[in-house]
């Protein structure tokens, strides 16, 4: 059964000629996460070895370094907690469990996966910290984020506190996505970003975008419009300050849909998930460029960061 959504971005976005390379891009990360199966492709690839050294436990290390002060700039006046792209929730976990300490918080998560919300809501009420928002919204992608933002803004819960952590924000376009976070924050409100800051050589970042999980997460997609792994390879190549994984066509084949065809040709190219890099200096920049009040902790090998933005 063909994916239409899938199908119909295929379509839309077309082909680009790179030389005689037919080049498809259908790099988004919302398509990764559209069934049960991908969804938990995801949370195994976060369980490896490498993901949880150099993403989850950077990420939790300085977490546990600065939440003195993270808490302190935040306050303890009752706030709404926004998990944005949440995954099963552990993420924020810590910090909830944290805040939940010395403030009134309400638990809301976001995610395209109804999957991902199950799991987050299973994990964060067991921590039994504060309360958790079940709503229509929480299945959504981020363009809904400030329809969100203002509906959460009732009784004693006049503030949001905005996480984007999991290394998130380098699978967007990140002007185009701070631009609709601050868009949706009111004065007051926080952000924090956790997010990988490379200062490696091209070799060595791309080493850690190899196959394994990782492939077995991406091709996933384009199982789902009848596309089999038999007749792709995966690859990953780092282009515009980003790196592009990608899979090349083995074969001619066709793939169709109600009264569409699209004929792929051995040698094709169909790029399914980019991530972008920021080393340190461009990091903090984007950060002040959006906001006047940031602050910026770094790991001491300055390979992640997390960014405590107010509006």
């Amino acid at each position: 059964m063909i994916n239409d959504l899938i199908f119909k971005e295929l379509i839309k976005r077309g082909y680009s000629l790179e030389g005689k390379t037919r080049v498809w891009n259908i790099a988004d990360s919302k398509l990764w996460y559209l069934t049960k199966d991908q969804s938990q492709a995801f949370l195994d690839l976060e369980q490896e070895k490498d993901y949880q050294k150099n993403v989850i436990q950077k990420e939790i290390d300085l977490m546990e370094l600065h939440i003195s002060n993270i808490l302190k700039e935040v306050g303890n006046k009752p706030v709404n907690i926004i998990d944005l792209g949440c995954g099963d929730g552990k993420k924020a976990a810590l910090f909830i469990k944290y805040m939940g300490e010395r403030a009134r918080i309400r638990y809301c998560p976001i995610d395209i996966s109804n999957y991902m919300i199950e799991r987050a809501l299973e994990n964060v009420r067991a921590l039994n910290v504060g309360e958790v928002v079940e709503f229509q919204w929480n299945v959504s992608d981020f363009e809904n984020l400030g329809n969100i933002a203002n509906l959460l803004r009732r009784g004693k819960f006049k503030h949001n506190f905005i996480l984007l952590l999991g290394n998130t924000l380098g699978n967007f376009e990140i002007n185009e996505l701070l631009y609709t976070v601050r868009s949706s924050m009111s004065d007051g409100d926080f952000l924090l970003i956790g997010n990988g800051l490379d200062n490696r050589k091209r070799d060595d970042i791309l080493k850690t975008y190899s196959g394994g999980l990782l492939d077995e997460l991406l091709s996933k997609t384009l199982e789902q419009i009848e596309i089999k792994k038999a007749d792709i390879e995966y690859g990953a190549r780092f282009r515009n300050s980003r790196v592009e994984m990608f899979y090349t066509i083995k074969r001619d084949f066709s793939v169709s849909f109600l009264d569409k065809k699209v004929d792929f040709a051995k040698g094709d190219q169909i790029i399914v998930a980019s991530s972008y890099k920021y080393d340190e200096e461009s990091f903090r920049s984007y950060m002040k460029l959006y906001f006047d009040d940031t602050k910026v902790y770094i790991t001491k090998d300055k390979s992640y960061a997390l960014a405590l933005c107010r509006k």
